[in-house]
């Protein structure tokens, strides 16, 4: 049984095992992969993995986008704070995502399918160019399930605070629809990111479903234009298409919903409108300048961002600081090799707990 204190935030998405070494174009055209594309896996790429564990130096992550962030929110909170769901297989690529999550203290309780491999990504780094090939596999197996099981519903009632990854629209609505309804039910904090253009543009039925239990939608400005194009808005002007988002119907009337769009090194946009509003308040908030020198991988910077964001959520802060915390995070992301969090910065983020006292408000 956990600790009522511990676990306040509960994540689901689609675990994969993110393998990503140095290659050459030799690498890439061996798979026929191009430079800076984001493939699924067919057959002629599955040798990709074992390729890249066996014959370069590769760095192993738990990836997933959800995962990231889940990985991202625990770095910044105290110890037993998160714990994350989704599916994997029973094969050395579960080993090692277990492995990987224990060493970020991140509590995992995955769904075990036997019969299908553990979902991988492997990427091809050469220079500042990326070549992503994903094998969703047993990510894509997940069932409500496991959600229902008495041990795993013990830890959604102890959470306050529901993270789910918008890729997980392609693989399980109803366990998301729990999820949304138990916080509705009992004022929790329900967050839906929209992680791709194509959730919105292929998979808008599923999102909508889910629309009326969002607190909190996080994305990007291409995200959010694709939602807008779904939804037959004429307007491309961020503020305007977070605000529409804004003022959709809530279930949980007692909390606004505000929408967080980030524009790379424009301003973030937040919209935020009270339950039955008319109109939305849009604010801009900078971001943190980086030098270019700095910047080493931007792949998952928004899965860190929506990490740094949420921690601020689940400790209660203000809009501003949770936007802060998330930029910040999103920072150290960019100076590493995906979204890590190795950087030594251990002594800042020391630092920055100091300055911003921990509590237990939503």
């Amino acid at each position: 049984m956990a600790n009522p204190k511990e676990y306040q935030l509960l994540c689901l998405e689609n675990p994969l095992l993110d393998i990503q070494a140095k290659g050459d174009e030799k690498l890439t055209e061996k798979y026929g992969l191009k430079l800076n594309d984001a493939i699924l896996a067919e057959e002629k790429h599955m040798g990709l993995f074992e390729d890249l564990l066996q014959n370069y130096e590769a760095k192993l992550i738990a990836g997933g986008a959800a995962q990231n962030t889940a990985r991202g929110a625990q770095y910044i909170l105290a110890p037993n704070s998160v714990v994350y769901i989704g599916a994997v297989g029973k094969d050395k690529y579960a080993e090692i995502l277990h492995e990987a999550v224990k060493n970020a203290g991140l509590r995992v309780e995955y769904m075990v399918t036997p019969d299908t491999p553990t979902g991988r990504c492997g990427v091809i780094i050469n220079g500042h160019h990326r070549s992503m090939c994903t094998d969703l596999a047993a990510a894509n197996c997940y069932k409500i399930s496991h959600l229902q099981q008495p041990e795993i519903w013990q830890l959604v009632e102890n959470a306050q605070v529901y993270y789910v990854g918008g890729y997980h629209l392609t693989v399980c609505v109803p366990a998301i629809l729990a999820l949304g309804e138990e916080a509705a039910a009992k004022n929790k904090i329900f967050i839906l990111n929209l992680s791709a253009p194509f959730i919105p543009s292929f998979f808008k039925d599923p999102l909508e479903s889910t629309s009326v239990y969002w607190d909190y939608l996080i994305g990007n400005e291409t995200e959010a234009a694709a939602w807008a194009e779904s939804q037959g808005l004429k307007t491309k002007d961020i503020g305007e298409i977070a605000s529409a988002i804004a003022l959709l119907p809530k279930a949980n009337t007692k909390r606004p919903r505000i929408v967080i769009i980030t524009q790379d090194i424009s301003p973030t946009i937040v919209a935020t409108a009270e339950a039955g509003a008319s109109k939305a308040e849009v604010r801009k908030f900078p971001v943190r300048a980086i030098a270019a020198e700095e910047i080493y991988d931007t792949n998952g910077a928004g899965d860190a961002f929506a990490g740094g964001f949420v921690a601020g959520i689940v400790q209660g802060k203000t809009l501003e600081e949770s936007v802060d915390m998330g930029q910040w995070l999103a920072s150290l992301s960019i100076r590493e090799l995906g979204p890590s969090y190795e950087n030594n910065e251990r002594k800042t983020l020391h630092k920055r707990r100091r300055k911003i006292k921990l509590d237990d408000k939503h």
